[in-house]
């Protein structure tokens, strides 16, 4: 078993849920969650291949991704921002969208092949022995964009005035708007950012990393897993980025479980045993569901760390948390 490929795949394969879950740190920080990650994704993932495949341009494709999620994001925004609708319930109609408009819209490109973003070695870098060969060596991009994104993206959440106001209108929405931040304009703001990542997410699938359109199957759930990241991150994007990436690992290890025949000088049970092999396909999302049900507790989520005011809606002159 080589653990070089299989570091090497789950730091590709791990970006995908970084995009996604820095997105929805953003927003959540903001005060709103958003459980319609994977109907973005999958919106993403389709509006990406099929502009890029009408334009020929993959680039062209992933601006379409990102304005795809972004503007159904939108939608969750104006449905729990200014209508004050309960988030859970829009967030998963929210999916539910996504994810019929992304099939009826992707009908008839599965099998086609597009235009993709290039993978690229990274000189010198390259050459440190092993790290070198694990993390800048034949990646896509995005892969890269992922390394610049987790620092960008902690140092503006903790160390900038903009940072600030997001934190503030995500903790106490009534003294932030108080001292003069606009809680609904930057609530909207981060929720159209979040579902901008989300469609970046996606389109990193179908043009970047694992490029092609296998219509529902193209996220496999993947949203869903970047939202228990989040809460397996305590809102911080580099706890993000070690859960994304190890998560890559682990999908990345459990494939290779079943190829050899002996493991560890014994029979391999995942080779012989197709039971075993469906429950390490499903290992991944059982995990997911745990970190779920485990962070629902609102006792629990402000014990890891959540924005105080996450998930409630702000109506200006009511009494704050």
């Amino acid at each position: 078993m080589n653990f070089t490929v299989i570091f090497h795949a789950g730091i590709a394969t791990g970006t995908i849920l970084l995009i996604a879950a820095i997105g929805e740190i953003f927003t959540e920080r903001s005060g709103v969650q958003n459980l319609g990650i994977e109907g973005m994704m999958l919106l993403g993932a389709m509006a990406g291949f099929k502009i890029a495949y009408t334009t020929g341009n993959a680039w062209v494709g992933l601006l379409a991704a990102i304005l795809a999620g972004g503007i159904l994001s939108l939608l969750h925004g104006l449905v729990t921002i200014s209508f004050q609708a309960d988030q859970t319930v829009s967030g998963l109609s929210l999916t539910f969208l996504g994810t019929g408009i992304a099939l009826v819209l992707g009908e008839g490109l599965t099998g086609l092949t597009t235009a993709t973003i290039p993978n690229f070695t990274v000189p010198l870098l390259s050459k440190i022995p092993y790290l070198g060969q694990i993390l800048f060596t034949d990646h896509n991009l995005l892969t890269y964009f992922g390394y610049l994104l987790i620092p960008i993206a902690w140092l503006f959440i903790f160390k900038t005035k903009p940072g600030l106001h997001l934190r503030a209108v995500g903790e106490k929405p009534d003294a932030a708007d108080t001292l003069g931040v606009s809680v609904y304009r930057l609530r909207y703001l981060y929720t159209f950012i979040g579902g901008c990542f989300a469609g970046l997410a996606g389109a990193s699938i179908s043009i970047a990393i694992s490029p092609g359109w296998y219509s529902h199957l193209t996220t496999s759930g993947q949203g869903w897993i970047a939202v228990a990241l989040v809460i397996f991150a305590q809102w911080n994007p580099t706890r993000a980025a070690l859960g994304g990436y190890l998560f890559g690992m682990l999908r990345r290890l459990l494939l290779d479980l079943q190829g050899p025949a002996m493991l560890l000088g014994m029979k391999n049970p995942f080779f012989y045993d197709r039971n075993l092999v469906f429950f390490l396909q499903m290992a991944p999302y059982l995990l997911t569901i745990i970190a779920l049900v485990w962070g629902s507790s609102a006792a629990r989520r402000k014990r890891l760390g959540a924005p105080a005011a996450l998930g409630e809606p702000y109506i200006r002159g009511e009494r704050g948390l």
